[in-house]
């Protein structure tokens, strides 16, 4: 005798029915197909914008977008190098107007920049938005504009690097601008742009997140592949074990497959109504028990492992230290202020580029203005825990010229001048 188990509904089996395709019946009645521009403007990349290197960078405000860690990375780089900073006066001769002229560049950068709704922004504002197209996009730039009646700039507007390309046919090495209805050649005084890592080969610049498209892919892959072996594995399940009950005297082999099967979907029915605060109760020939991967604790391990190793992956693509972004691993402080100060300087190596394009903007003003002095911007790098360190170094520093003053080493002119740069 056999004994079935119903567990669920039976399939019923189906007729294979061969119909006319739609596109078939589509030719038939003369409907025409879309054209090749409809598809490419329906899928957003087209063959000028793998030419021109336009779909990578929509892939990479992809990426920044969708992608916690590569969103903190962006985030962390903009941030440290968009710090407080001002215009300070180059003045040798202690100009009368040093002073005038410090306050109206400070004037100008509450002005300078501008929302798309209008709304005029701080510097900061600004240096942000245009650090973030630097380092994600790897290029940033813009026009500068000045009043009607000429007498001071009055907006730096910027462009999106989207629309940048380079000229692949006439032969020049130059940018091109491409709007709605005309392109433009962006080989002009009122235009200054910044290329991140640029060189022969990349004069449009390249992103920080070029090298990490394809870990990204690694990454997400790794982290649904843990999903789906959580939702099989990582959790415990119940497994009921049923014996069918003895066999009555004289009951027909019907009866009694209707009687086993009639207690099955009984006990079924019980362990499906159990709540998760509930407790199932059997006779002693149910046994429920559970079951789960055995290791799951390990598995866990490993792949924690392997998802940093991903997480580090990208960390080092975009030039940074995962403690950095919080992925802390038990360094040391002397080694974290290695990397810290590490990476400060190549924050600082991108001010200086952005320093020159301030300076460019407040020595336009001031010949606008009339000021025949010319200015530079100084980015503020300071932290506070690092106050006491710089002080004591300023310190032996001084003691040093001191002492080389004393033993006659240095004149007294050559020594104030050092303590002067040194204050």
């Amino acid at each position: 005798m056999k004994l079935f188990r119903r567990s669920g509904k039976r399939q019923k089996s189906s007729e294979c029915v061969l119909r006319p395709r739609a596109a078939r019946t589509a030719l038939a009645q003369g409907a025409s197909l879309p054209t090749a521009a409809a598809i490419e403007r329906m899928l957003r990349v087209s063959n000028h914008d793998i030419q021109t290197g336009r779909y990578r960078t929509l892939l990479y405000r992809f990426l920044a977008d969708n992608i916690p860690v590569v969103n903190a990375c962006i985030w962390t780089w903009v941030r440290l190098a968009a710090a407080p900073g001002e215009y300070e006066i180059i003045d040798d001769s202690n100009h009368p107007a040093a002073d005038e002229a410090a306050r109206h560049l400070r004037q100008m950068t509450r002005n300078l920049y501008a929302t798309r709704t209008g709304n005029a922004v701080s510097l900061v504002s600004f240096l942000t938005d245009f650090l973030t197209c630097l380092f994600r996009d790897g290029l940033a730039g813009g026009f500068l504009t000045v009043k009607k009646d000429g007498s001071a700039v009055d907006r730096f507007v910027p462009v999106d690097p989207v629309d940048v390309r380079e000229d692949l046919d006439s032969g020049r090495k130059k940018l091109l601008l491409e709007t709605d209805n005309r392109t433009i050649d962006l080989n002009r005084p009122d235009f200054y742009y910044i290329p991140l890592s640029n060189g022969v080969s990349e004069p449009l610049g390249r992103s920080i997140l070029q090298a990490v498209p394809f870990v990204t892919y690694i990454e997400q892959q790794l982290v649904n592949d843990m999903r789906r072996a959580s939702h099989n594995a990582g959790f415990q399940r119940l497994h009921v074990k049923i014996t069918p009950p003895e066999r009555f005297a004289g009951e027909s082999d019907s009866a009694y497959v209707d009687r086993i099967n009639a207690y099955f979907d009984s006990t079924v029915n019980m362990i499906k109504s159990c709540e998760v605060d509930e407790n199932p109760v059997t006779w002693d020939n149910v046994a429920v028990s559970s079951i789960g991967a055995d290791g799951s604790r390990s598995a866990s391990s490993s792949w924690f492992v392997q998802h940093r190793a991903m997480v580090e992956e990208i960390c080092a693509g975009t030039n940074l230290a995962p403690f950095l972004l919080g992925y802390s691993y038990g360094a040391t402080t002397t080694w974290s202020n290695f990397k810290f100060d590490m990476v400060m300087r190549q924050v600082r190596s991108v001010q200086a580029e952005v320093s020159h394009l301030l300076e460019w903007i407040g020595n336009v003003e001031l010949a606008l203005a009339g000021y025949s002095l010319k200015c530079r911007f100084n980015f503020d790098n300071s932290f506070s825990y690092q106050a006491l360190e710089r002080a004591t170094v300023e310190s032996s520093q001084l003691d040093s010229i001191l002492k080389l003053y004393q033993n006659g080493l240095l004149d007294r002119e050559t020594a104030s001048r050092k303590i002067r740069d040194l204050v």
